[in-house]
């Protein structure tokens, strides 16, 4: 039997539940059909479904074991992700380098059967310098997939001539104006200046690209079961081919209760040398991507109705003037 809430079915996690909401009956009929998918899935797959965990925002993620008694994760997505190629890919294509292993895809609902992972990166009680390293670390290893296969990684947004790189400065710009003045500009105008500022800068790369993760963030970092590589491995890739200076910028785009008072900007700064040193990028473009991605992030989750996680972002990044 599937993992029921009492007579609901399967209990999502808050922004799933509001993302399946926002997709109407497609959503609903996701919702509806999600015990039998679980269902069929554990039979094919000689699975026992167990309790469903916490995680993601746009999947139901369910612990599960084999018939060899191994701890395993079910991870299904919600109908507007269901398509997906780049995750099974990149899952595929890493081979646990750096990422979490992947035993099984469904193609036609998009259900991944992982590896059970240990504890998240964001649950420890670890200094801030030594998640950003750890997260360093591991994309080290992750950006070592040949970007050559999978043969089609450009993302969901691929340009133009773009040679199957995402211009994902280009993108964001125009996400931030879109939602800020969908929002009704709760972007402090100054704020809102120097995250397109940055944008310019940051468009146009014609220096080396790998395949990023794209949210190499504390909550997508889990300690790795055998120990490998870093010790911990990464979660929900977007795997796109970009400025590898991206990736490090995002895992410098929140810390928002680190970022508080007169220091802040220092310590954001010392925060990308230390990232820089670490992966051999220019502490600069780490900045400049950390900033328009702390911006674009708060704004795309308070599209998602979570206007009180977004809003640390967007003040945060007032405060980093």
């Amino acid at each position: 039997m599937s993992p029921r809430a009492g007579d609901g079915g399967p209990r999502l996690q808050p922004l799933t539940r509001g993302r399946v909401e926002r997709l109407g009956e497609a959503g609903r009929a996701w919702v509806a059909d999600l015990p039998r998918v679980l269902d069929e899935l554990a039979a094919r797959w000689d699975l026992t479904l167990g309790r469903g965990l916490p995680g993601g925002s746009a999947s139901y993620v369910v612990g599960v074991t084999t018939t060899a008694g191994e701890q395993r994760v079910l991870k299904v997505p919600t109908p507007d992700q269901a398509g997906e190629r780049q995750v099974p890919e990149v899952l595929a294509a890493a081979e646990g380098r750096g990422y979490v292993r992947l035993h099984a895809h469904d193609p036609v609902t998009g259900t991944l059967l992982l590896e059970r992972l240990g504890e998240q990166l964001e649950r420890t009680p670890l200094p801030p310098e030594d998640k950003i390293l750890l997260l360093a670390d591991t994309l080290l290893l992750a950006w070592r997939l040949d970007p050559a296969e999978p043969a089609d990684l450009s993302g969901r947004t691929r340009r133009a001539g773009g040679g199957g790189t995402v211009d994902k400065a280009v993108d964001l710009a125009a996400m931030v104006r879109d939602l800020d003045t969908r929002l009704g500009h709760p972007t402090d105008p100054a704020v809102l200046r120097a995250a397109l500022d940055q944008a310019e800068a940051l468009a146009g790369w014609t220096g080396p690209t790998v395949v990023v993760h794209g949210d190499p963030h504390p909550a997508n970092l889990l300690r790795a079961p055998d120990g490998r590589g870093s010790g911990w491995v990464l979660v929900d890739p977007d795997g796109f081919r970009c400025d590898p200076a991206y990736d490090a910028g995002v895992v410098l785009r929140d810390w928002s209760t680190h970022l508080r008072g007169p220091d802040a900007r220092r310590t954001l700064r010392a925060w990308c040398r230390l990232v820089a040193d670490r992966t051999g990028l220019d502490a600069d473009r780490v900045w400049a991507w950390a900033y328009l991605e702390r911006v674009s992030t708060g704004l795309f989750v308070t599209s998602l109705g979570a206007e009180r996680l977004g809003r640390p972002f967007l003040e945060s990044a007032r405060g980093l003037l």
